[in-house]
């Protein structure tokens, strides 16, 4: 089975364009990306399971007792350090990749954002004063030259340009034409968790270019969606993206840990894939922010990749390798952390806590192949989710 190629990308006036090699370019990122991690990695359970335990059992009388104490010896594994590289590289050339596309046509992304946000949908409000904390401003994600938040020039909006098709390019096509897997999915665990919950006014927290945002509006049609984040070229590109589909969603620069809307004033609080690029602090800031914006019976509910509470050792091992190779420091320590007392101690019951996994509900059967080729230890695609009602 191939990943979908980038043709196949939900298009939008802000996207950046992309002529027949770049097209062919970004489809071998995706496949060379798809390759190391199904064809490959598998190989490094066997080397473990077979070379590497043995060894580590007959030195030490005793299998290893976390991830740390298997990173140390597979990282002296030659398979294990090549399909790392490869990886790793993989990351590199997709960025690369993305630079050169977006550079090409900079002037005429950042001109249509420019227009698309006078235009008079929702509303954009940014904040040159924002002071942007150290867990953003000396961090770039994904190896993602300058971060989310470095402008090159007057009104830029490239780094969030070249973010847009970069993630549907690294997780082939699997989270949607307009990667909205992790939102649709978070909307689908609403619904069978909360039947009748029926927010009248949603806060989306760390909303990026507003992939996880949009599926909201389809679905709750009459709500008032406020989305925020700490990058304004991620917030400029955010608008009119939204705003070319024809969306009234409402952005605006904030911290979540701090922002400037007064108590009580949301029905529904959310965020998607955003924990892990925070700090300890900043987790327990923004929990406790969610309950102070939460109107009585509001909900809190944070989507994000699985904690390693249901993970053996040499998952977590696997699964831990962002921390240290794609700059992602907070990656480990949050799939550690118990989310359900930092709910707790921002001020939730702890009978109105929830933990679950919850099913993707985009690109499911492409996913479901994905997963038959032995990539992903043969788990189901699945997202995971903490909910808390006030």
């Amino acid at each position: 089975m191939e990943p979908v190629g980038i043709r196949k990308i939900g298009q939008h006036a802000a996207i950046a364009t992309t002529n027949h090699d770049e097209a062919a370019r970004e489809d071998f990122v995706a496949s060379m990306y798809f390759a190391v991690q199904a064809d490959i990695f598998p190989g490094n359970k066997l080397a473990y399971e077979k070379e590497v335990l043995p060894r580590f059992e007959r030195e030490h009388g005793r299998a290893p007792k976390n991830r740390q104490e298997i990173r140390r010896v597979m990282a002296e594994q030659p398979l294990y350090q090549w399909w790392s590289s490869l990886r790793r590289t993989t990351q590199e050339i997709k960025q690369a990749t993305g630079e050169e596309l977006v550079h090409r046509q900079t002037n005429r992304i950042n001109e249509t954002v420019t227009a698309l946000n006078k235009a008079g949908r929702g509303s954009l409000r940014l904040n040159k004063k924002i002071d942007l904390p150290r867990y953003v401003a000396e961090v770039d994600f994904h190896g993602q030259p300058g971060g989310y938040y470095a402008e090159r020039c007057a009104d830029d909006s490239t780094p969030a340009a070249i973010y847009d098709p970069g993630v549907f390019v690294l997780t082939k096509g699997f989270m949607g034409p307009y990667c909205e897997a992790a939102g649709a999915s978070a909307i689908n665990f609403l619904r069978e968790r909360y039947p009748n919950f029926a927010p009248k006014r949603i806060l989306d927290i760390g909303c990026s270019v507003g992939h996880s945002t949009l599926p909201y509006a389809d679905t709750f049609p009459d709500a008032r969606i406020d989305a925020i984040d700490l990058s304004a070229p991620m917030l400029r590109y955010g608008h009119a993206r939204a705003s070319s589909k024809g969306y009234d969603i409402h952005f605006s620069q904030q911290n979540g840990e701090a922002t400037d809307f007064a108590d009580r004033s949301f029905d529904l609080t959310v965020s998607h894939i955003v924990l892990h690029e925070t700090s300890r602090s900043a987790l327990r800031n923004i929990f406790a922010e969610c309950h102070r914006l939460l109107k009585p019976g509001g909900l809190m509910l944070h989507v994000e990749q699985r904690q390693h509470t249901d993970m053996e050792a040499f998952e977590q091992f696997y699964y831990d390798w962002d921390t240290l190779n794609n700059h992602e420091p907070f990656w480990g320590t949050l799939h550690d952390t118990d989310l359900a007392a930092v709910a707790t101690e921002a001020g939730f019951a702890p009978g109105n806590v929830v933990q679950q996994m919850a099913p993707n509900v985009v690109a499911a059967d492409l996913l479901r192949d994905h997963i038959d080729e032995g990539q992903d230890f043969k788990r189901t695609a699945v997202w995971f989710a903490i909910a808390a009602q006030k």
